[in-house]
């Protein structure tokens, strides 16, 4: 008899996620926690707007903000393996000790966009000196931007690691082989950096576009939520880095396209410089 090989079941297929009411619940649950960091990051970007680069802050400031932001744009996705997590979860731990589980879970998870977030600063870092000493810099640091994205949707690592997201039944078995200590934060980890290996391209056009570009952060959320959940998920990922292509060709002659590449006007910096001045708040001056 031949040996039949089966593909693996879709990521929204009967017996893969939890009963649709139990899986509306914790989507509700993250949701909320997404739209939390989504409040707080909607009110950063109007005290500092668009920016470009690091915006002038240090790593700690940027790896909170960072933080912050990728718990808005990736909680939604990640809810199917988290539901399925904490049902594996409930199965030895009820009441404060699942709770505190999941805790470690999505700490894990954010653990690994945290790690991310370190080579994000360095990016925008070097994105800031080069466009000090050439402006016009940012014309073609913009095009490989998207040119970069655009390969790595096309790319192995991404097909790979959005199988891997798109499959947290499959996880489920892979993970109850860890060892005990420590076992949630780990597994949130693991996955965590699937989802960098999945989405770092999506990450890197918020070079150009701004990275407190709110409109260009919920469009990239919706983005990963269709490449994960949606059934042709894969197809659509193909569609984005298509986009992304055209969007390189375009970049070095289209200034919309690249609002966190656009130089600082001097005179907008001296008029909040001003502004602080009368505040009483600028360093190292007296009210």
């Amino acid at each position: 008899m031949p040996h039949i090989r089966l593909a693996p079941p879709a990521p929204t297929g009967p017996g893969v996620l939890l009963p649709r009411r139990d899986l509306t619940l914790a989507w509700i649950l993250l949701t909320l926690l997404a739209a939390l960091a989504w409040a707080l990051t909607v009110a950063q970007s109007r005290e500092m707007g668009t920016g470009s680069g690091t915006m002038g802050m240090a790593l700690p400031p940027f790896l909170l903000l960072w933080v912050v932001m990728m718990a808005a744009m990736m909680l939604p996705s990640v809810a199917p393996v988290a539901v399925t997590w904490v049902r594996a979860i409930g199965r030895t731990s009820a009441g404060p000790v699942r709770a505190v589980r999941t805790a470690e879970f999505l700490v894990g998870y954010l653990l690994a966009w945290t790690a991310f977030g370190l080579v994000a600063y360095g990016l925008f870092a070097a994105t800031d000196r080069l466009l000090d000493g050439n402006p016009e810099a940012g014309r073609w640091i913009g095009a490989g931007a998207f040119l970069l994205a655009a390969i790595q949707q096309f790319g192995p690592l991404k097909s790979v690691c959005l199988r891997h997201c798109r499959s947290p039944m499959f996880q489920l078995l892979r993970y109850s082989r860890f060892r005990p200590w420590a076992k949630d934060l780990r597994v949130g980890a693991h996955h965590g950096t699937y989802c960098v290996g999945c989405c770092w391209g999506l990450m890197i056009i918020l070079i150009p576009l701004g990275v407190m570009n709110v409109a260009a952060m919920a469009g990239l959320s919706a983005v990963i939520f269709l490449e994960k959940l949606w059934r042709q998920g894969p197809w659509f990922a193909w569609a984005v880095g298509a986009v992304f292509l055209v969007l390189a060709v375009l970049a070095p002659f289209q200034d919309w396209l690249l609002p966190g590449l656009q130089a600082t006007d001097p005179s907008m910096d001296m008029e909040h410089m001003d502004d602080m001045d009368h505040m009483g708040r600028m360093p190292g001056r007296t009210p």
